[in-house]
């Protein structure tokens, strides 16, 4: 009777996990979520506050990443950009000094040392009231900043996270695939509960005296810190769907699959720091951290519960044809990542690789962190722009 209750207690959790828990996050939303947004602030009104961008060897984007701060629709004298380059060994640090006279500040760390490490020193430099945290690689909407900053005059609010949209790096246009819309789906459920857990480095604000020092080999700065900012001084995390930036996706699998890796690492040393979001008396901020995090980064060891049980109890029919059922899945999912991605019918067989390869990446991620061999220090996505370089010097 154990293999049967091994097998059926893994499928069960699963399913909670991908598809129980958005369906029963949207309900409770709607019943018990608040829908208002606060009104947008006069200029008069509008709070200080400092762009904040570590940036690693980014010599192929800071100049259209300054560019963009710069022409957000914020009044002037209350926008401050500042740079903190970690170690860079290209033009980075040149690059933001030829906008000093425009007011852009640059910490200039010659020595490497991690964005955790990099983000703590360069808070200490930050003369205003709100920050906004964001990646260089991102352009943000002129009127992001105002959305963000309009959620402050709530004091329970800890940190507000923006819509991140993911755009094709060769055409431009917007790549959202289902499953960001379905993550961006569940970020909004969330923040409506008041238990959005996280955001995305993209695009986040939080007060500057919400931030609290993050260790040095923290891997996924951007999830821990707004939410150790919540477990100093209470509150919320906002989600504001109409403060949107722009990201292009990873050029190739393998660098994906490596971001994904690194996150799963992250994950797994997240739970150590924040144990006590799974406190019952948290609340909504319990429910969703134990169902949209806990079990999510659990599904790899779920998975080869299902696949191990299910191989012992081949010889019962029914078990038989679920075994069969599985192996298939996964050949599915090795099979589409080599079919061309313009056929339109292999579009939805592509949630098959992703589930597939998310849930490898999670696993490596798990081993990563219990062998402590995932670096905190991030290693940088090829951009299109470096790309270009590289093919135009090779012909």
């Amino acid at each position: 009777m154990l293999l049967p209750l091994i097998f059926w207690t893994c499928v069960l959790l699963v399913l909670y996990a991908y598809a129980f828990y958005p369906a029963l996050i949207w309900i409770v939303a709607r019943w018990f979520g608040e829908h208002g947004v606060p009104p947008a602030l006069p200029d008069g009104q509008c709070p200080s506050i400092t762009i904040l961008i570590a940036a690693y060897n980014e010599e192929a984007v800071l100049a259209d990443r300054i560019d963009n701060a710069l022409a957000m629709d914020y009044p002037p004298d209350r926008l401050h950009i500042l740079i903190a380059s970690d170690g860079s060994t290209d033009h980075t640090p040149h690059i933001v000094r030829r906008y000093a006279h425009r007011g852009v500040r640059l910490l200039d760390y010659p020595q490497r040392r991690g964005k955790a490490t990099v983000l703590n020193t360069a808070m200490v430099h930050v003369n205003t009231d709100l920050v906004l945290l964001s990646d260089a690689n991102t352009h943000i909407d002129r009127q992001a900043a105002r959305h963000l900053v309009r959620w402050f005059g709530d004091p329970n609010v800890r940190a507000v996270c923006g819509r991140l949209v993911l755009t094709d790096p060769a055409t431009g246009r917007n790549a959202d695939s289902l499953y960001w819309k379905y993550e961006n789906f569940m970020k909004q459920a969330e923040g409506r509960l008041g238990a959005l857990l996280g955001a995305n480095g993209a695009i986040y604000a939080l007060r500057r005296r919400d931030y609290v020092p993050l260790p040095p080999q923290t891997i996924i700065d951007d999830f821990v810190i707004p939410l150790l900012g919540c477990l100093k001084a209470g509150g919320r995390i906002i989600y504001d769907e109409q403060a949107r930036a722009t990201e292009e996706t990873a050029l190739d699998v393998a660098g994906e699959f490596r971001r994904r890796s690194r996150i799963g690492a992250g994950g797994f040393q997240a739970l150590v720091l924040l144990w006590k979001f799974l406190d019952p008396r948290r609340g909504w901020v319990a429910f969703t951290f134990f169902s949209h995090k806990v079990l999510r980064w659990l599904c790899p060891f779920f998975l080869l519960g299902m696949l191990f049980s299910n191989t012992l109890l081949w010889d019962q029919l029914h078990y038989g044809v679920l075994l069969a059922s599985q192996a298939g899945f996964y050949l599915l999912s090795a099979v589409v990542n080599y079919l061309p991605r313009r056929v339109r019918f292999v579009k939805p067989l592509r949630l098959a690789p992703l589930f597939a390869g998310m849930n490898l990446a999670l696993l490596l991620g798990f081993f990563r962190w219990l062998g402590g061999t995932q670096s905190a220090m991030w290693k940088r996505t090829l951009r299109p722009a470096e790309l270009d370089r590289v093919i135009s010097s090779g012909s």
